[in-house]
């Protein structure tokens, strides 16, 4: 992964690969000193959420790219977060991703078009 956008792209498509919510990429690096982009997705139920992080696992890992430093939230699947340092991927269920609202905590942020 050679450009900096490869890794969060390469996210993107991986989660959305495996749900029909929105994927979003959002570049938080000049307002967040400690990462550069959050990728922000959700699934239907936790059995969905579980799958998506599988499924950004496995495609980073056949792709030679970084594993992640840490998951957190595993044992509910409520909200996941994957952290690979520079990348970090917010997956929740549906009723969690809309109480929270990131995407619109961090609307002065741009969003990076991906797809």
């Amino acid at each position: 992964m050679t450009n900096s956008l490869d890794l969060p792209t390469a996210i993107a498509i991986a989660a959305n690969s495996k749900t029909d919510s929105e994927t979003v990429i959002l570049e938080v690096g000049e307002v967040l000193a400690i990462t550069g982009w959050f990728v922000v997705t959700s699934g239907a139920n936790s059995r969905q959420v579980r799958a998506i992080t599988e499924e950004i696992e496995r495609s980073l890992d056949e792709a030679g790219g970084p594993k992640p430093q840490r998951i957190e939230g595993l044992d509910d699947c409520k909200w996941v977060l994957m952290d690979y340092g520079d990348v970090i991927v917010h997956i929740f269920d549906n009723d969690t991703r809309d109480f929270y609202d990131l995407e619109r905590l961090w609307r002065d942020v741009p969003r990076v078009e991906w797809s």
